[in-house]
């Protein structure tokens, strides 16, 4: 399903492809799968946006900002969060100590190593995040595992000459189910199109990994040889077993709720050696 209403979806492909996409060293032609992570409550088991509240005075917001938040907006409201915490004193240190300390999700470490073991014909992984740079490139490098991805779509973050984190949104798009600044669906349908016609071939299976509500958009574009990997009971799981029972059909990809980062592995060995 496209997020699209008829005949406007190429208008809206993604305006600055690849500008937040980290750049690494061109990608070998010869993967034979993609697969995709999320980052907040998928590679780690907390929401990185909710953690850094630990920075504040006291370890709480004031009410006032709080109030602030409006659904579908939750980027701008995170802006105004990091500007509060730079004038109570938090600095970039501060910031990447306490994302340097979240948990991966169980069997995740596990899985990722896993994937770099394999041959270099068979993965090429990517993160897809509402999150942003900052954020997630300090916890991958702190976990080592940063060089496991070919690229990262997020939001830009950088820190001006105050020390205050920036963030800005991904893109704009016209999806009706997901926040103003990203949609996933676009960002991975764009990203595969682009890598199918820079290799002259599609991938033999797209898989995604992920929890959330936002995960849920980008797995509907999935096809039948697909693997969509939801986290067990988390909203993305709830949603692809609600539309299974509404609109049997509408979703296509097999589905594989995890629990560990070993349920996706059991299932990747399979396919795999098929």
């Amino acid at each position: 399903m496209s997020c699209f209403p008829p005949g406007e979806e190429e208008q809206h492909r993604f305006r600055h492809t690849d500008i937040m996409a980290s750049h690494s060293a061109s990608i070998s032609p010869d993967k034979r799968f993609i697969i995709f992570f999320d980052f907040d409550e998928t590679i780690v088991d907390e929401t990185s946006d909710d953690m850094v509240v630990q920075a504040a005075p006291g370890q709480y917001l004031p009410g006032w900002l709080k109030d602030t938040y409006q659904p579908g907006r939750y980027n701008e409201y995170m802006q105004r969060v990091l500007a509060y915490l730079a004038e109570q004193g938090v600095t970039e240190s501060d910031l990447r100590s306490i994302m340097e300390k979240i948990p991966a999700s169980p069997g995740m470490l596990t899985l990722f190593q896993f994937l770099r073991n394999r041959s270099a014909h068979d993965f090429e992984v990517v993160l897809v995040s509402d999150a942003n740079t900052f954020f997630i490139e300090s916890w991958l490098r702190r976990a080592g595992v940063r060089q496991l991805f070919h690229r990262i779509f997020t939001n830009p973050a950088t820190f001006n000459k105050n020390g205050r984190l920036v963030l800005r949104p991904f893109h704009s798009h016209e999806c009706q189910r997901c926040p103003d600044n990203m949609c996933k669906q676009v960002v991975v349908r764009d990203y595969v199109a682009r890598r199918t016609q820079e290799r002259g071939r599609p991938y033999q299976r797209i898989f995604y990994v992920g929890d959330g509500a936002n995960d849920f958009c980008p797995a509907l574009s999935l096809g039948p040889r697909d693997v969509a990997f939801p986290r067990r009971d988390f909203p993305m799981h709830r949603l692809i077993t609600e539309t299974h029972e509404a609109m049997p059909g509408e979703f296509k990809a097999v589905t594989v709720p995890w629990v560990s980062g070993e349920d996706v592995i059991t299932r990747l060995r399979k396919l795999v050696a098929e």
